[in-house]
């Protein structure tokens, strides 16, 4: 059965120690993010990140024109090509695809996104974002029986031929969901959902698939969309969702032994 392992591009992620972990096995899509590397290079070519909060308490990049250059360039290029190579040097057979790629993520672009500012909301001007509608999962599984690992991340595309920002985490439940995995994984630089977010020790242990909203005030920032995330893969038919730490020593195999917070 295929698992999903999506890790964190922000900083604290371990992703050495995940792909160290990730070496011997075959039966697996990784989806990555990078969102520490997006933003040293926006700080570098002038275009430095910008995030806002929309009425939901969700924290999202803001993706004019510009800055979705610079997504391109971080996440299609340089990031997943690095990523790649370090799978190459493991053993491991990979190929790299952004969502663009043959229309592997076909998105609908958002329309009238929404931020909070002064208690006042407002529409998110020019905003180039969208959301996952369809994973072409026959292309993935076609590589998957050639033997080769796909690396995804963002972008994806319109039917109108429109490239448009996705959320990582959300693109690796919609891949979830597509594959059937058993199990979908999102590593990040935190030990899962926490009830105090400066002690690890506060992780909260399990959450029934219907109790999801109850764990959604405790998810803050970044962490809300991916419990948001978990409660998509479930709503698909992914059997659980483990939010966990990509950092120490074999993370994929800890996190699937249920150490981190366990959505099923």
């Amino acid at each position: 059965m295929t698992i999903v392992v999506k890790v964190g591009g922000a900083a604290g992620n371990s992703l050495e120690e995940v792909l160290d972990d990730l070496a011997g096995r075959r039966d697996y899509v990784l989806v990555h993010g990078g969102s520490e590397r997006v933003d040293r290079l926006g700080e570098a070519l002038g275009r430095p990140a910008q995030y806002y909060t929309a009425p939901s308490g969700v924290v999202s990049r803001r993706s004019d024109p510009a800055h979705l250059e610079v997504v391109v360039l971080a996440l299609a290029g340089a990031v997943q090509t690095e990523i790649v190579a370090r799978l190459f040097a493991r053993g491991v057979r990979a190929i790299g695809l952004s969502g663009v790629d043959a229309g592997l993520l076909l998105a609908r672009r958002k329309e009238g996104a929404r931020e909070v500012v002064d208690g006042r909301v407002l529409r998110v001007a020019d905003d180039r974002s969208g959301r996952v509608e369809r994973v072409d999962a026959a292309l993935l599984e076609s590589l998957l029986g050639l033997g080769l690992v796909p690396v995804v991340g963002p972008p994806a595309v319109t039917a109108t031929g429109e490239v448009v920002n996705v959320d990582a985490d959300r693109v690796a439940a919609e891949i979830a969901v597509a594959l059937g995995a058993e199990t979908l994984l999102l590593l990040t630089n935190v030990a899962g959902v926490l009830r105090d977010r400066d002690d690890a020790a506060s992780r909260v242990a399990t959450v029934g698939r219907d109790a999801i909203d109850t764990v959604l005030p405790l998810a803050e920032g970044r962490m809300r969309k991916k419990v948001l995330a978990a409660q998509t893969a479930l709503a698909g038919g992914v059997g659980r969702v483990v939010i966990a730490s990509s950092s120490g020593s074999s993370p994929v195999a800890r996190a699937l032994a249920g150490d981190g917070t366990v959505f099923a």
